[in-house]
C-alpha cells in the first residue's frame, strides 16, 4: 500500500522541486561498516551472513521512512513496507536478479530468500524481478574491498528506488569490516537521512 505525501506541508517541498529537476539526482556514499558481531552471530546461528546483514539493511530501510519514498509521475508517494531486489551471484560467474519480500522476523524472511536465491541461481539470464517502485536495489560485491562505487544509469528512465552495494569483509586487529555504498534521489532525502540509517543499521548489525 502507499499514501501521497503533502508537498504543501513538507519542511523539503522546495528541496524536492530543486533536485527532481537534475540530469542526475542521485548521490552517493561509502562507508566501512563494523560487522565484527554480525558475522560472529550469523556463524554462531548457522546463517547466511549475506542474508543476515541484507536483513538487517532492509529492516533499517523500513525505519527511515524516506527510504520508503519514491517519485510517481510528479508526486511523492510513502510506502507502507519496501522490499529487496538483490543481485545472486552464480557459480558461472554472471547474477540474476531476485525479488525478496521483507518479513518482520528474520527467519521468516531467511526461509522465504533461500528459496527465491535457489530460483535464481538455476535459471539463465537475468531473470527480472518483480517489477515494483517499492524495493531497495542491492547488489553484493564480496570479492573487491571497494572506497567507492558508481552504477549504470539510464538518465531517460525517472529512477528514484536507493541502490545499497555491499563489498569484501576485511579483517584488521581481530574487527570485520565492510565497505558499503548508499546511493540515494537527493530530491527525496539528504545527508541528514542517510546517516539515519547507516546508524541504525550499524546498531542492528551489533545487536546480540
Amino acid at each position: 500500500m502507499k499514501k501521497p505525501l503533502d508537498l504543501t506541508t513538507w519542511a523539503r517541498k522546495d528541496h524536492f522541486h530543486f533536485f527532481k529537476q537534475f540530469e542526475e539526482p542521485f548521490f552517493g556514499v561509502c562507508i566501512n561498516i563494523d560487522c565484527t558481531r554480525a558475522y560472529e552471530v550469523a556463524k554462531a546461528k548457522g546463517y547466511s551472513f549475506f542474508l543476515y546483514y541484507l536483513y538487517q539493511s532492509l529492516k533499517a530501510a523500513n525505519a527511515i521512512e524516506p527510504f520508503r519514498y519514491r517519485i510517481l509521475a510528479d508526486e511523492v508517494v510513502i510506502y507502507d513496507a519496501v522490499h529487496a531486489s538483490p543481485t545472486i551471484n552464480r557459480p558461472d560467474g554472471t547474477f540474476g536478479f531476485a525479488y525478496m519480500d521483507y518479513k518482520i522476523t528474520l527467519e521468516e524472511f531467511m526461509l522465504a530468500a533461500k528459496k527465491e536465491i535457489e530460483k535464481v541461481q538455476q535459471e539463465k539470464g537475468l531473470v527480472p524481478a518483480m517489477q515494483s517502485e517499492n524495493v531497495i536495489h542491492y547488489s553484493s560485491i564480496p570479492w573487491i574491498n571497494f572506497t567507492s562505487l558508481s552504477h549504470a544509469r539510464s538518465f531517460s528512465y525517472k529512477d528514484s528506488i536507493p541502490k545499497i552495494s555491499f563489498g569484501k569483509v576485511t579483517e584488521q586487529q581481530g574487527k570485520k569490516q565492510m565497505p558499503v555504498s548508499i546511493h540515494v534521489h537527493h530530491a527525496l532525502m539528504d545527508g541528514f537521512h542517510v546517516g539515519q540509517y547507516i546508524s541504525l543499521f550499524e546498531e542492528l548489525l551489533n545487536q546480540e
